[in-house]
């Protein structure tokens, strides 16, 4: 996206080099690196970042309105309602595609957003090592409002430990040395103390909980939430399976402080998308709204509501297709959407010339008592398949997961 940049780091980008990179990653974390990391890193101009943030601001006004939490009630199964919910979230993740406009300029593009955190350890850490092995630009940061490196770290630590000693605070997942984003959890420990807990792990007297360390029973009073209802039933049917015992079930009323609740997974999700006018924004629609189907189909994309990392996405379909699919809603609660396409832009040019697109994740964290979430930091990934994912990416490279460096 800035031509003297890309050409600089192409041209000092060796294969030597990135291997050397990812073997540093897996000897500080071994075994716990389970994705692709990206050969480079993304730099996004001027330009580009003020769309970028005029976009969000578009989002999260329409979050901020009086009725969201009216208008997305639905959104929440019954089954999976979580007591206690407090006023917002506390993180804030906006996905958005890179385009181009109908005047040629490079535009943001929103795919899905989740009130539900990221990868917030693991991008302070990354963007350390694109630096350290290929390219430190001066006035480009990964960072907003003025954050650094170390100061990054203090802001997650307010809003991740509240005030609470850092034993009563815990990251909740199932199975979490199981799962592939648990390079992430292991950095989150080191650097806010928190300790992945599995759900098969709490343990619950009344209305508190506990978790056992170094054979000491410790209260847990705020859960770091990384566990999506969805993974959990789509791997343990019913709540929970046969070979799933747990003490817990979430949906129990227990006197922790959620961090984010878990009824924001569905409140800010795919489901939103429908509630948004602006033209970051494409057209998108409840499936199970729907009298008549658009008559240029072949423009629109099927996502499943709740699914994650892209599960059950469908590029192609037709009238028929849709109307085979038998669970449209249930109880008023719409399962599907259909999105207008974007065309990403393959802005990234890698060693070889071959072109690259883009998706930049904007990350938020939202303190208690505030009235605006804070963008404080990015997620990229890259892709030369028909879609971002790793199934669309097998046996490519300079694809994966990256961080952009924004200009100042």
């Amino acid at each position: 996206m800035i031509p003297s940049i890309r050409q600089q780091f192409n041209e000092n980008f060796t294969p030597e080099k990135y291997d050397a990179m990812i073997n540093e990653i897996h000897k500080d974390f071994p075994n716990q690196l389970d994705f692709r990391v990206a050969e480079t890193p993304v730099f996004v101009p001027k330009e580009l970042k003020i769309k970028l943030l005029q976009a969000c601001n578009d989002i999260i006004d329409v979050l901020l309105k009086p009725d969201f939490k009216e208008k997305t009630n639905r959104a929440i199964p019954e089954n999976q309602n979580v007591p206690n919910e407090d006023a917002h979230p506390s993180f804030l993740a906006i996905d958005f595609a890179i385009c181009k406009d109908e005047n040629g300029e490079l535009s943001p593009q929103l795919i899905e957003l989740q009130g539900f955190p990221s990868l917030f350890g693991y991008q302070w850490y990354l963007g350390q090592k694109y630096r350290k092995f290929f390219i430190d630009p001066k006035n480009f940061s990964q960072y907003f409002n003025r954050l650094s490196m170390s100061s990054y770290v203090d802001e997650m630590k307010k809003v991740l430990l509240g005030g609470e000693a850092v034993e009563n605070v815990i990251l909740l997942e199932i199975y979490p040395e199981q799962q592939k984003t648990r390079l992430d959890f292991e950095i989150t420990r080191q650097l806010w103390g928190i300790e992945p807990v599995c759900l098969t792990k709490i343990i619950k007297v009344g209305r508190q909980l506990f978790y056992e360390k170094e054979g000491k029973t410790i209260e847990i009073k705020r859960i770091y939430n990384r566990l999506i209802f969805d993974d959990l039933l789509r791997n343990f049917p019913a709540g929970g399976g046969p070979h799933l015992k747990t003490n817990f079930k979430m949906t129990d009323d227990v006197d922790v402080k959620w961090v984010t609740h878990p009824n924001w997974f569905f409140r800010i999700s795919k489901f939103t998308l429908p509630l948004f006018k602006s033209a970051f924004v494409p057209q998108s629609f409840f499936l199970s709204d729907l009298k008549e189907y658009p008559d240029d189909l072949e423009n629109y994309v099927l996502k499943p509501l709740f699914s994650f990392a892209g599960s059950g996405v469908k590029l192609n379909f037709t009238k028929d297709d849709l109307d085979a699919i038998s669970d449209k809603e249930t109880g008023g609660v719409p399962h599907y959407l259909i999105q207008k396409k974007v065309k990403y832009e393959p802005i990234i040019e890698d060693k070889d010339g071959n072109s690259i697109k883009t998706e930049i994740r904007l990350l938020f964290t939202w303190e208690d008592n505030t009235t605006r979430p804070k963008l404080i930091t990015n997620l990229a990934r890259l892709s030369r398949g028909e879609m971002i994912g790793v199934n669309f990416n097998k046996n490519f490279d300079w694809v994966g997961g990256s961080c952009a460096f924004f200009e100042d």
